[in-house]
């Protein structure tokens, strides 16, 4: 029996991916990885013995231990990665072009993962846009940004997640094209949105709940954290930068309880109130494998997240999975670090 899916687009179209009877809806484990971070086109300092190793190599060794998951977890629903999958390309340290970090990234995640869902089918992998990849498109004030638009990797992840709407490097307008688009897999609502929820992604994002039982526990996927990067603003990424009106939002949709993002580069379980403490919003932030705050210096830390879904009971349960625990054992089984459970279902704020 599958599960029904639909995807909703910023246009508000809502395209069926799989019929199913009611029956269909009964309680399952929904389960996901998160990642993020990705930084194709800079190097690690050591890496499995290799000094400089650079981002395809460390990414690939990723994906082959997130393929190894599968004796493990069993079915995968998604694989979802929050940004900055290309490097801002740096002049003065003569980053590649996103096009090619873009290239790097369909080779190891698009096309070499094995994981399967539930129905046998590939794993999707959902990509959000982070402030390096819209960096890259929109220019960047910074005198090491390379004088050349490169929107590759923004493009790319636009068509991507916002099929079927398609935009050429040529027609994409980053004032206009942001990906906002949600998924609703046995009855969770997962929300990816560009950057941050602006006023830009709340404005969407509250036309998008409007067909969404309140009762549904809505999980949102984004680059920056909740409080968001103040400087995105300045960069001309945001429309603004305002983590109160991101609270007074959730006090209006309080059915929003999960949040998982990248940025700052270290794994971490976390409930932001806001800065007027009248929400909870159980926070995921991770690690990156190319930046990682504790694992740039020490791999044996490196981590991403493994996410299980209880549809009955409404809980959301996130391990993070020490995936080079043994830099000289490659295929030594996976290592798991911190782990917490929370409940969903929990509506309103304080």
């Amino acid at each position: 029996m599958r599960t029904a899916f639909s995807v909703t687009t910023a246009l508000g179209t809502a395209i069926v991916l799989a019929l199913a009877s009611p029956s269909a809806q009964s309680a399952r484990q929904i389960r996901f990885v998160f990642t993020t971070d990705l930084h194709y086109g800079i190097t690690r300092p050591v890496f499995r013995s290799r000094g400089d190793a650079p981002a395809y190599v460390v990414n690939a060794a990723l994906v082959a231990r997130i393929n190894a998951l599968t004796p493990i977890t069993g079915p995968m629903d998604f694989v979802a990665v929050g940004g900055d999958v290309a490097n801002r390309e740096e002049a003065a340290d003569e980053i590649q072009p996103a096009a090619v970090s873009w290239g790097q990234f369909t080779h190891d995640y698009l096309e070499r993962l094995t994981l399967r869902t539930v129905a046998g089918a590939k794993t999707p992998v959902y990509v959000v846009p982070g402030n390096h990849d819209v960096s890259n498109a929109i220019g960047y004030t910074d005198k090491t940004m390379k004088p050349a638009r490169d929107n590759s990797s923004l493009l790319a992840i636009y068509n991507l997640m916002m099929a079927p709407a398609r935009r050429t490097a040529l027609s994409y307008d980053y004032s206009n094209d942001h990906v906002l688009t949600s998924r609703d897999i046995a009855g969770i609502h997962f929300v990816f949105l560009t950057i941050w929820p602006d006023a830009i992604g709340r404005a969407w994002l509250d036309r998008d709940l409007a067909h969404v039982s309140a009762a549904t526990p809505v999980v949102v996927f984004t680059h920056d954290p909740p409080e968001s990067d103040p400087k995105h603003i300045g960069e001309g990424l945001l429309a603004d930068a305002d983590p109160a009106a991101w609270e007074a939002f959730i006090a209006q949709h309080p059915n929003i309880t999960a949040y998982f993002h990248g940025h700052n580069n270290w794994n971490e379980f976390y409930d932001w109130t806001g800065p007027h403490h009248t929400v909870v919003l159980h926070t995921f932030r991770a690690d990156s494998p190319m930046k990682g705050k504790a694992s740039k210096d020490d791999e044996t830390k490196l981590s991403f997240q493994v996410a299980t879904i209880d549809t009955a009971a409404k809980t959301l349960t996130v391990r993070e999975c020490l995936w080079n625990a043994h830099p000289d054992n490659p295929t030594s089984p996976l290592a798991w670090g911190a782990s917490t459970t929370v409940n969903l279902a929990t509506l309103g704020g304080h």
